[in-house]
C-alpha cells in the first residue's frame, strides 16, 4: 500500500476536540479499508497567506493537522466526504512517490553499499583531526603548524635585524 500525508487545515475557532474527532474519522475510515494510520501531527494555529472565504466569513488563520498513513491507492476518492465538513477551510492528499516500506523496506539491500560510490582517495589520514580520549573532544592539528609559523617568522626577523 503506498503512503500517503493528509493535511487538514481547520477553522481556527474550532476546539482541539472537534478537530480530534475529524481526525479520528479519517483514522477510522482508513482503517476500515485495510489501511495504517502512521503518524498524527498538529502544527497547531497557522497564519494562511491569504484569507479563505467561507460562509460565515474570511479566515486569515487556521489549525493545520497532518496525518501520514499506508492506505489502498482508491483510498484519496473516498475522503469526498470532507468537501461538506463546515469546520475545514481546505484538506489535501499528497501521495510519497519514491517511499520505500513494509517488505520492500526489510528486503532493501541498495542501503549496504552506499559509500562505495565514493573515491578512496579520501581516507581519515587524509586529515588533520585526531581524538582526544583525555577529555572526549575533536582537536584540530592546526594549532601546532601555527606555533612553527610564529617561530619561524621570530627568527626571520632576528637574522633581518643583526
Amino acid at each position: 500500500m503506498p503512503l500517503y500525508d493528509c493535511m487538514l487545515l481547520v477553522k481556527p475557532t474550532v476546539t482541539r476536540e472537534v478537530v480530534a474527532d475529524l481526525v479520528t474519522r479519517v483514522a477510522r475510515r482508513a482503517c476500515q479499508r485495510n489501511g495504517v494510520v502512521t503518524d498524527v501531527k498538529s502544527f497547531g494555529k497557522v497564519n494562511l497567506g491569504y484569507g479563505i472565504k467561507k460562509l460565515d466569513g474570511r479566515h486569515f488563520q487556521g489549525q493545520l493537522m497532518q496525518m501520514t498513513m499506508m492506505v489502498p491507492p482508491s483510498f484519496p476518492q473516498e475522503l469526498h466526504y470532507l468537501n461538506k465538513e463546515d469546520r475545514l477551510l481546505r484538506w489535501l492528499v499528497v501521495k510519497h512517490r519514491d517511499a520505500v516500506y513494509g517488505l520492500e523496506f526489510i528486503n532493501e539491500d541498495d542501503g549496504r553499499n552506499e559509500l562505495s560510490g565514493y573515491s578512496q582517495a579520501h581516507t581519515k589520514d587524509d586529515y588533520d583531526i585526531e581524538f582526544d580520549s583525555d577529555d572526549d573532544r575533536w582537536d584540530d592539528d592546526d594549532s601546532d603548524d601555527d606555533d612553527e609559523y610564529a617561530i619561524e617568522e621570530e627568527e626571520e626577523k632576528e637574522e633581518k635585524q643583526k
